[in-house]
């Protein structure tokens, strides 16, 4: 495969082309002394980018937008969002710009789009800039969720801008460069359906099936053809992002895309005890966002999608309704389908046991932690190797040993499979005390625990020697942890 240098980067400009009611042309801030803190280098390569090449100097300022190819025409997105259930009709990419569209090595396009790049017409009043540590943590754990098999945007780099950012005090600013394969969202048809422009919303439903669902193209009713796969798609997503126990902290409309994929880690966390009320977002203050309110959330967030695509799905009102809520009745039973095999897979049941007998089964085990709080990740690995014989690990977490023997003697029973519990479990997630220590490493100067947790986070199902510290809960010291979306 032949890699592209900086100065043969091709940008293509097809949102921009196709939807220029929603993309208002703009550049970054010039960055007064860019540094490169972080190549994700194996990304640059399945994009055809040179590696050495991002790392020169005119490479580095690809990545803040401050050399463009030529050609490149970098746009702010417009959208619209539910945030916190209240209705925004113009946000925006007020700190952010799509730089244009890459043709990966597998022939599948990508944006690369900034963040933190400048004030843009979308800033609604703030500064358009963003911090080393939140751009870190969204390098850190969009590919910690890479490595877990979850669909994810994904970042390229996180460059130090030399441009003071003031918060509660002030932090060294920097840029991170994503990609993802698109950065369309629920908020997206919100906005264009708030335009009241029909044409407008046809195109960008036309789009987004071309970009990311072309089996609707051939439906009966593409429009819906195209809800229904939203909904299929986000429905895996948020059952995979509940069986690791990832909280997102954050599911406004603006932040869920059509793409299937995760987007934004701001005040984003993975549980260690496991309590369904758990919140991480400092301003998640009635827990609408809780790591066990999150499948509602989703179905929640493809209802305005619903009515924003109404005027497609049929042209009379009634109909449309009728159909938009046939179709958004899917989520549910997707989710539990998607979420019920996770959950046979992690615990190693056979394939083909009777729903009668795993369903309980899976309850119960679900009860148990919850009461005793047990730590997510650790608890489902010990149990692969309590399906070895060895039942100590697991059953030391528990306090109600009497129950947790009971329940599994029950599993054990049905001969569990220990390797396919393994690569359904896995021995590290971005914890969130390793995380926060990389994340003040970093914004120090120091990126060697950065890169340690990157490492064990790169193959998360492979437990290795060496690495025992990342799979250990936090230390007791450490607190409850609150996230910030670090604006």
């Amino acid at each position: 495969m032949s890699l592209a240098p900086a100065t043969a980067v091709a940008l293509g400009d097809r949102f921009a082309r196709e939807l220029p009611e929603l993309a208002l042309e703009w550049r970054a801030e010039e960055a007064p002394s860019p540094t490169l803190l972080a190549l994700n280098e194996p990304l640059a390569a399945g994009l055809g980018l040179d590696p050495a090449s991002l790392r020169t100097d005119e490479g580095v300022r690809l990545l803040v937008g401050n050399h463009l190819p030529e050609g490149a025409r970098p746009v702010a997105q417009a959208y619209a969002g539910h945030q916190f259930g209240g209705f925004s009709p113009r946000l925006g990419d007020g700190r952010a710009l799509l730089l244009g569209e890459l043709t990966a090595a597998d022939g599948t396009l990508r944006d690369l789009h900034l963040k933190g790049s400048g004030r843009t017409p979308f800033a609604r009043g703030g500064d358009g800039l963003a911090a080393v540590g939140p751009m870190l943590r969204e390098y850190v754990v969009s590919e910690a969720m890479h490595g877990l098999g979850i669909p994810t945007t994904r970042s390229l780099a996180v460059v130090a801008t030399g441009r003071p950012v003031r918060r509660e005090t002030v932090l060294p600013g920097a840029v991170l460069a994503r990609v993802a394969s698109s950065h369309l969202r629920v908020g997206s048809f919100q906005y264009a359906a708030a335009q009241g422009d029909a044409d407008l919303l046809r195109r960008l439903a036309d789009h987004a099936i071309a970009r990311h669902h072309p089996g609707a193209a051939d439906a009966e009713s593409p429009y819906r053809a195209l809800f229904e796969a939203v909904v299929a798609a986000q429905a895996s997503l948020v059952a995979q992002w509940m069986l690791v126990g990832f909280v997102h902290g954050v599911m406004n409309t603006d932040n869920m895309t059509i793409s299937g994929e995760t987007i934004d880690y701001g005040p984003c966390a993975f549980l260690e005890a496991f309590d369904p009320a758990t919140v991480f977002s400092s301003i998640d203050e009635t827990g609408r966002y809780a790591y066990g309110n999150q499948p509602l959330v989703a179905e929640w967030n493809l209802a305005r999608l619903a009515e924003a695509l109404l005027p497609l799905i049929h042209d009379d009102q009634e109909q449309a309704v009728a159909l938009a809520v046939e179709s958004l009745g899917t989520f549910r039973p997707a989710y539990s389908e998607a979420w019920s095999h996770g959950m046979r897979a992690k615990l190693g049941l056979p394939d083909g046991l009777a729903e009668e007998v795993a369903t309980p089964l899976i309850g119960d085990v679900v009860e148990l932690m919850k009461a005793d709080r047990v730590d997510h990740t650790g608890f489902f690995r010990a149990l692969g190797r309590a399906a070895r014989g060895d039942v100590a690990p697991a059953r030391d977490q528990v306090l109600d040993l009497a129950g947790f023997d009971a329940w599994v003697e029950r599993w054990r029973a049905l001969g569990p499979d220990a390797e396919r519990m393994d690569r359904a479990n896995p021995v590290y997630v971005a914890r969130n005390h390793l995380v926060e220590e990389a994340l003040v490493a970093g914004t120090d100067g120091d990126l060697v625990p950065l890169q340690r947790l990157l490492e064990a986070l790169s193959a998360p199902y492979d437990e290795r020697p060496g690495l025992e510290r990342y799979a250990e809960p936090a230390p007791e010291d450490f607190g409850h942890y609150t996230t910030y979306c670090g604006t």
